[in-house]
């Protein structure tokens, strides 16, 4: 299988190719960041004319304006990324006869449910970037018929920033630590996802899935597990939501539930507790090969 990814430079993009390639699979990135092909996901005309090339079997869409807070007062751009980019692949890879997996995420839920959200629950967007990123899921399902849309969760990963390396460097230098306990969700390794993303676009049903590291927990006990793992002895205060105040409105229980996953015999992510220990060992490898 041939895959296109784009956003392939960025943190789960990276970790999607790795590991396509690692399996043998022969795999393209499109990114706007690519210093020998700068691509403009939202361009139709440049995006035509990579897939044209490329003529890849499928396109895993990781590409995205990622920055909740910022989208607020950048909603336009937000936009033109999230929903437009998402229509533009979309409608090059349906020109081509491609199918597309397109990535979402827990924030276009409100946080109002008492139990996870499935895949066909309702959605509400608290923020403008939830509220792109929905628009973006509709208009894949507009733009190809031949399309998996999969929301994911407070992901981290070894190739960008993220939640468990601020803490870690955080700690590192001393800082004193208020992580918000209120708010709770799937914390998902991006290695584990990019396999999951794999199985999926190997011929899974077309549809939308849920997938993200099993169990839940709040951003507090997420820290906390974080140190602990690190072997840190710094101590984290829990706060609450209203003691740090942010532009974008976060929900306040986005757990995921994975029955689209668990209906297609698709196998589910291992617990979040294991991924971050492995995340920790891995980065601390890294940090020593670097010496």
């Amino acid at each position: 299988m041939r895959l296109l990814v784009t956003g392939h430079l960025g943190m789960l993009g990276r970790d999607v190719v790795a590991l396509a390639a690692a399996q043998g699979r022969q795999v393209a990135g499109m990114d706007a960041a690519d210093p020998a092909e700068p691509i403009d996901i939202a361009d139709l005309a440049a995006v035509r004319a990579a897939m044209q090339r490329l003529r890849p079997d499928a396109v895993i869409h990781c590409a995205a304006y990622t920055r909740v807070d910022d989208a607020e007062r950048e909603y336009d751009l937000a936009y033109r990324v999230n929903a437009a980019g998402s229509w533009v692949v979309a409608t090059a890879c349906a020109e081509t006869g491609v199918p597309i997996c397109g990535i979402s995420t827990d924030y276009v839920f409100d946080g109002e449910s008492a139990r996870p959200y499935g895949e066909w629950d309702a959605t509400n967007p608290l923020s403008a970037y939830g509220a792109t990123k929905l628009a973006g899921e509709n208009a894949i399902r507009q733009a190809n018929p031949r399309h998996w849309v999969v929301r994911t969760a407070w992901l981290y990963g070894l190739q960008g920033r993220c939640f468990p390396a601020t803490m870690l460097n955080a700690a590192a230098q001393g800082k004193p630590l208020r992580v918000v306990a209120d708010q709770y969700g799937c914390p998902t390794f991006t290695q584990d996802l990019a396999e999951t993303l794999l199985r999926i676009v190997d011929g899974a049903p077309y549809g939308t899935y849920h997938a993200t590291n099993s169990g839940s927990t709040s951003w507090y006990r997420f820290a906390g597990r974080i140190l602990a793992e690190g072997g840190s002895p710094t101590r984290v205060q829990p706060i609450a939501t209203a003691q740090w105040p942010t532009p974008a409105r976060r929900p306040r229980r986005s757990e995921l539930a994975p029955c689209a996953l668990r209906a297609a015999g698709l196998p589910a992510l291992r617990p979040w507790e294991e991924a971050i220990r492995d995340y920790v060992r891995q980065r601390r490898d890294m940090e020593g090969g670097a010496r």
